[in-house]
């Protein structure tokens, strides 16, 4: 007996006791605090586009199904997978498991193996458990594992009369069509909401040498690294390694931007700049970087609005005339950046894309002042003496 009774008193044994302790320790309460997930930072935007995306794609392809009714009388006009579906497509559209492809051939072969699946085996439980087994291996192997693919497979295995009479025309009507609808839905909305769907890994811009990758590539973490990572790990991560390698570059550029005690680019650009006017001749233009030592030149129109540049390439190494206007040789249009910026983001323009002028613009769009290398080189040579000192105190 683990509990007894003496004069009246309710005596605990040794085992109970152990036990409550157990209850009690900050062990056991740790192991149950990990079952509850870490809580995704979503954006007002996010919730709008689940609930909102999910409604209106349930709607469409639920009304679109049942307004031409192909099928047996009782034949699901909508099956109950396309929901989980819709909670992966709107919710988590970057995820490998929310791709169209995943999404649509997920869920049709899945339901053409839950209907082979249910001729082939007389009882329910075996069909069942065979249809969601082979859905999975064949969603594995043709590259489109989809969760309620899953679903799908065990609904058309285990399906009312209905379903066995569609047949194998049941993964294509209703599955395929409600997931197509599904998918339709959820790229206007997605992408009308500013989220990229299909979701595409983010692709470093080309650097200087098209042999070369953007200097800032060439160190830290690859992609090839997390694939190796993700490899020696053994656990199957549903993650895009290039997904993973822009995380860690816009961690990177975070540590920087602290680094750099959050300093802006308004705080280290040059205010006092030349500038040309599109009509401007190019002896204008060579007489204003000669008398300023300049290497380029913002060429802005009458209300200081940036059009493009022109460097000293443009200017003594092409073949033009003298009295030929700014216009003909400007580079536009030209990469500009706000005031307002960290410096952290002219960093990756320079070193990536090989700018050595980045003009830099206020909040009405109004060039405020231009930044080079030497601006940029000055704030870096500071960032590392503070560096040193630091270090050594």
């Amino acid at each position: 007996m683990m509990l007894a009774v003496e004069e009246g008193i309710l005596i605990e044994t040794g085992f109970v006791q152990r036990v409550r302790a157990a209850v009690t320790t900050g062990a056991l309460v740790g192991w149950l605090r990990s079952f509850k997930p870490v809580r995704p930072r979503y954006r007002p935007i996010e919730f709008a586009r689940g609930g909102i995306g999910a409604f209106a794609g349930i709607v469409v392809a639920s009304v679109l199904v049942r307004v031409f009714g192909l099928g047996p009388v009782g034949l699901p006009f909508i099956v109950a997978p396309i929901g989980a579906s819709a909670v992966l497509v709107f919710a988590a559209p970057a995820s490998p498991l929310a791709q169209p492809w995943a999404v649509f051939g997920g869920n049709t072969v899945s339901a053409l193996v839950g209907i082979l699946a249910a001729r082939l085996f007389d009882d329910t439980m075996v069909a069942a458990a065979v249809a969601v087994g082979c859905a999975i291996l064949a969603m594995m192997l043709l590259n489109c594992l989809h969760p309620p693919g899953g679903a799908c497979a065990l609904f058309a295995a285990v399906g009312a009369g209905a379903v066995r009479e569609q047949g194998i025309a049941f993964a294509f009507w209703p599955v395929a069509m409600n997931t197509a609808v599904l998918l339709m839905v959820a790229m206007i909305v997605n992408n009308a909401t500013g989220r990229q769907y299909p979701h595409v890994p983010i692709v470093a811009p080309a650097g200087p040498s098209a042999l070369d990758r953007p200097p800032t590539q060439r160190i830290g973490v690859q992609t090839d690294d997390i694939e190796a990572a993700m490899r020696r790990l053994n656990q199957g991560l549903d993650v895009m390694p290039a997904d993973v390698v822009a995380l860690v570059r816009e961690a990177e550029q975070h540590a920087i931007n602290r680094r750099l005690g959050n300093l802006k680019v308004g705080t280290i650009m040059a205010r006092d700049v030349e500038t040309v006017h599109p009509e401007d001749s190019l002896f204008r233009a060579r007489l204003l970087m000669n008398r300023h030592h300049l290497k380029a030149i913002p060429v802005v129109s009458a209300d200081r609005h940036v059009l493009g540049i022109v460097s000293i390439t443009d200017l003594f190494n092409l073949d033009v005339a003298e009295l030929a206007d700014v216009r003909s040789v400007m580079s536009s249009p030209v990469i500009t950046v706000r005031d307002d910026s960290p410096v952290a983001d002219i960093i990756r323009l320079m070193t990536d894309r090989g700018l050595r002028h980045i003009p830099v613009l206020d909040d009405d769009d109004h060039l405020a002042g231009i930044v080079t290398r030497a601006e940029l080189i000055a704030v870096l040579h500071q960032a590392l003496l503070d560096g040193s000192d630091g270090g050594e105190g």
